[in-house]
């Protein structure tokens, strides 16, 4: 077995701390002993992307990414979009670029120096809460969906308030899009309550359809 290293920490504003570990090419961010994020499991990150942009309307959208993590939503949104759409991400912890432009440059492969990229190292919630009409498409990947583990502070983009705001930032027929590492009745409830029109896609967590089955949801604006 190859062993584990350690390569660095992140703290996180409200919550533990975030270390980032290599095991030969292989890279994950782990909480705890929760291990949120692998370099090898993509598949479920990609499809949250490509899913999304298969479901809007518009020639060049614009598309608010809430959680870089290690990349793989933004990389895979970049491949379907044409070269006058943007992509904003939001980024609570910096580090989590540091080591995007660091120790996993490789892996990030220039995604973050696109052109039609910005980076904005804030909460997500705040930038849903002042994009009133901004977006065609939210996509969330934070904290492991609605039944979070990094920070209280991530339960209030899944509350009916946080989903009102959600809704308040897209355009008509924009796309609240929902990743999450399992199924959640309750919270698919409150999004429908919220006045979405509500799609549950379950997807494999690795792109050749293996490994553990994820959840995304899809909130059409009407």
């Amino acid at each position: 077995m190859v062993p584990r290293d350690l390569i660095d920490t992140a703290e996180v504003p409200g919550g533990d701390p975030l270390r980032l570990f290599r095991r030969g090419s292989d890279f994950m961010i782990v909480l705890d002993r929760n291990e949120l994020m692998n370099s090898r499991m993509s598949g479920s990150e990609e499809a949250l992307a490509e899913m999304t942009i298969d479901r809007l309307r518009v020639p060049a959208p614009h598309l608010l990414i809430g959680g870089y993590g290690m990349g793989f939503t933004l990389r895979a949104a970049l491949k379907r979009l044409d070269g006058d759409a943007r992509v904003t991400v939001s980024e609570l912890v910096p580090k989590i670029i540091d080591w995007a432009r660091g120790p996993m440059a490789e892996l990030a492969a220039g995604c973050l120096d696109d052109r039609r990229v910005e980076v904005v190292l804030d909460d997500v919630g705040a930038m849903i809460r002042h994009g009133r009409g901004g977006y065609d498409a939210i996509l969330l990947d934070v904290d492991n969906g609605p039944d979070g583990l990094t920070r209280p502070g991530n339960d209030g983009l899944y509350s009916m308030r946080g989903l009102a705001a959600a809704r308040a930032a897209l355009r008509t027929g924009g796309v609240l899009a929902i990743w999450s590492a399992a199924p959640d009745a309750v919270f698919a409830r409150r999004l429908r309550d919220a006045d979405f029109a509500v799609e549950e896609v379950g997807v494999k967590a690795r792109s050749n359809g293996k490994g553990p089955r994820h959840v995304i949801w899809f909130g059409t604006k009407r």
